[in-house]
């Protein structure tokens, strides 16, 4: 049995916690849309084809933010084919996922449903084939009351009152070159500067996310955040980040893939300060991690010209979860400037949640960590202090074996741990010091953890991975000990005396 210890002193805090930070993504893609959240047909559905089945799974997800339409569906898209009468709504080719999009589901349908799901709206908006004025004008048709051509042409499709989207993406990736109309980075600057200026001339309230480059991967990066940064950085108030990861035959490097995301987000936190140091400004860039996930890019593979084709169907594993799991604890880590983030995606595209179509809804393993952080890590981060044995990795050298969270919320005087162990063989003796919270009760205890880490879940085995509730058998106090099992994800939840 290996040992370790964490220290969290209530003098440390990291940040306030902004609950965007619990955000997700639904894009035109596969059947994200389409027998994902909207299904007339199904047995479940709502009087507008929501599947009801699936708003309960969100439901219990706690999202509060999710970003739409995209995604690389979103630089080809013309937001006007997914408004009026449905029955008149064109079908197109979605040039990004090679598909058929009927736009049975647009801006209206998502704000409706968005409201079923208890979230908001994050919108992009097309700056590939699209116009800075489109914008405008989707912003306009949105968030403007009356009197105008676009918000009095939503009120004649039956919407009196504005959706009020407060958070708006310009474009998406715009450095890759599967994108449409990708351009360089100071096309692009160019481009998000203007269109900047049109939607805050349209709605000064509203907050707006520039692309960073697409990935830490990219050759692009980071000097086309610079060079973006440098072109609208009085305009924006956030710069996105991008990140996936996939088991590549190696578990101890999949395993530490939070301490590559941790490496990704100090890098765009420099490049940002940068650029505020050469414009002597006094705004603080925050960053929006509107996508990450584990993604196996291999289940790309369709037809071309299909309706709701079933791509990127990640069948997720154990050893996925316990990576989310350490990935959420380095996005929460980060709360000083990770303002948002967005799990992608929802439902079947690379999700947590699967569906049959006209079928069942599926928990994946990744659906139990994000849950379990999205509704108890509230309030404020703080440094959890560990101390760990070291793993060796191929690509990132030396990493620690264990990564941790910790958060309390004053409102409901609940203290939160979570605890990755990546150690594959061996258990760890975790002493815990959690000083000046006040005498603290252990309230819950669960553990995700199994014997095989390619083990997950499946419709007719659908609780095959899942946390294990614990004996709750530890005094109160403020130094606890725990076993943490070989390669196992723990939520410690205390609640506090004081």
């Amino acid at each position: 049995m290996k040992t370790a210890s964490c220290r969290v002193h209530r003098q440390q805090a990291i940040s306030e916690i902004d609950p965007r930070i619990y955000g997700s993504f639904i894009e035109h893609m596969g059947r994200a849309v389409y027998t994902g959240i909207y299904e007339p047909e199904h047995g479940t559905a709502d009087d507008q084809g929501f599947r009801e089945d699936v708003l309960q799974a969100i439901s219990d997800l706690n999202v509060p933010i999710v970003r739409y339409p995209g995604g690389n569906f979103v630089s080809g898209y013309d937001w006007k084919d997914g408004i009026g009468p449905k029955e008149q709504r064109p079908t197109r080719l979605d040039y990004a996922w090679f598909s058929i999009e009927t736009n049975q589901f647009g801006i209206n349908e998502f704000a409706d449903w968005a409201k079923k799901a208890g979230t908001s709206g994050m919108i992009a908006v097309n700056l590939g084939t699209g116009t800075p004025q489109e914008a405008g004008y989707l912003l306009e048709y949105c968030n403007i009351a009356q009197g105008t051509t676009w918000s009095d042409l939503r009120r004649e499709h039956g919407y009196e009152q504005p959706h009020n989207f407060k958070t708006w993406c310009l474009g998406n990736e715009m450095d890759g070159p599967w994108q449409t109309c990708a351009m360089s980075a100071e096309d692009y600057g160019k481009k998000a500067r203007e269109t900047a200026k049109i939607l805050k001339w349209v709605d000064p309230s509203i907050e707006l996310v520039a692309c960073g480059s697409s990935s830490r991967d990219m050759p692009t990066f980071p000097e086309w955040d610079r060079i973006v940064l440098e072109a609208c950085y009085d305009e924006v108030d956030y710069i996105s980040l991008h990140r996936y990861y996939e088991y590549e035959g190696s578990q101890t490097d999949f395993l530490a893939s939070f301490y590559d995301l941790n490496e990704f987000i100090t890098t765009v936190k420099a490049t940002a300060d940068y650029v505020r140091a050469v414009k002597r400004s006094d705004k603080v860039m925050m960053l929006s991690l509107d996508e990450w996930n584990v993604w196996y890019r291999q289940n790309m593979d369709c037809k071309r010209w299909e309706w709701a084709p079933s791509i990127a169907e990640d069948e997720y594993t154990l050893l996925d979860a316990l990576v989310v799991g350490g990935l959420l604890t380095t996005i929460v880590n980060n709360a000083d400037r990770v303002k948002m983030a967005c799990l992608a995606q929802l439902v079947n595209a690379l999700a947590p949640i699967h569906t049959a179509p006209n079928g069942a809804v599926l928990k994946h393993t990744t659906y139990y960590p994000f849950q379990q952080v999205s509704n108890f890590a509230r309030g404020v981060a703080y440094r959890s202090q560990l101390t760990c044995e070291q793993v060796t990795t191929k690509n990132l050298g030396s990493v620690p074996a264990l990564t941790a969270l910790t958060t309390f919320d004053d409102s409901t005087g609940e203290l939160a741990h979570f605890v990755l162990n990546t150690h594959q063989d061996d258990s760890v003796d975790y002493q815990l010091n959690l000083e000046s919270f006040g005498r603290l009760q252990l309230i819950d205890h669960q553990v995700l953890a199994g014997d095989d880490p390619f083990a997950g879940n499946t419709f007719e085995h659908p609780d095959n991975i899942c946390p294990t509730q614990k004996p709750i058998d530890v005094q109160p106090g403020e130094q606890f000990a725990f076993e943490l099992p070989a390669a196992s994800w723990t939520l410690l939840r205390f609640k506090s005396e004081a």
